[in-house]
């Protein structure tokens, strides 16, 4: 049950942040995709031969065998991790820890709108955003990769690569959540909504540069998506993304429990 009220006004707030990181995106997802040329492909994994632990640091990886390959090693590594990730950041502290802490919430909470209601409409907001932009994203690739390369990309094996992105943001998305529903200060829901996240990707950075530093991949959510595995049909990274799928269902349960029994100080 959502307050279709709210979740309009909440959609048009996400309006601009969406277009920024759509801008942003299609720049890159263009740029890399059409850079899968040999030429072009020799000179990146050149870069890979020269500064392997920095390449390797962000996921990139050389001798991608097809497009799909290609994609994953220059995009699925950092461009679609971050940024995404960003917009979850920015728009989950807005949803309910900024009302709270402007002293707005009381204004939601007056109104004959159970907590649970304008908790479940906000997750809706976000999930709906995120939804948006990995959509957003496949359109793109889709584009670019037809037009510049015809018959070159799986597209079932895109979609299902995809598919365990969006479980990724979507758990993202819940560490925010539940982060603006325990903390009644933006500057602390955005410590640990930001935070967290952000110490999980540092811990992927080093765990992809290999070595000693590898083992720090069993302390990062990052871990489960393992994009090669996912277009691979391995079934461990199958596995890894319905945890994440899991992961974010109880995450944005535990923020609308939190927030029925939070004291909003009103």
């Amino acid at each position: 049950m959502i307050n279709m009220a709210l979740y309009k006004r909440e959609m048009k707030g996400s309006i601009k942040l969406l277009i920024v990181f759509s801008a942003i995106i299609t720049m890159y997802v263009t740029i890399i995709i059409n850079m899968y040329d040999p030429q072009m492909m020799k000179t990146l994994d050149s870069f890979a031969e020269v500064m392997p632990e920095v390449m390797a640091s962000v996921g990139m990886k050389a001798n991608a065998a097809n497009l799909l390959g290609f994609m994953v090693s220059y995009l699925y590594g950092f461009i679609l991790l971050i940024f995404p990730m960003l917009f979850c950041i920015l728009r989950g502290n807005a949803l309910i820890a900024k009302y709270v802490d402007k002293g707005s919430m009381v204004s939601l909470v007056a109104a004959p709108v159970k907590r649970r209601t304008i908790a479940t409409t906000q997750i809706n907001v976000l999930v709906s955003g995120i939804l948006l932009l990995i959509f957003y994203t496949t359109i793109v690739e889709l584009i670019c990769a037809i037009s510049g390369f015809a018959g070159e990309l799986d597209i079932k094996e895109l979609f299902i690569l995809n598919g365990g992105l969006l479980c990724l943001h979507l758990f993202i998305g819940g560490i925010c959540f539940l982060s603006s529903c325990i903390f009644s200060d933006t500057k602390y829901s955005v410590a640990f909504g930001a935070g967290i996240p952000a110490f999980m990707y540092v811990l992927q950075m080093l765990a992809n540069v290999g070595g000693n530093a590898e083992k720090a991949k069993y302390f990062t959510f990052f871990t489960l998506f393992r994009a090669d595995g996912i277009i691979a049909g391995e079934s461990g990274a199958i596995v890894g993304v319905f945890v994440l799928l899991a992961g974010a269902v109880i995450l944005y349960a535990l923020g609308i429990m939190i927030f029925e029994r939070k004291d909003l100080h009103i």
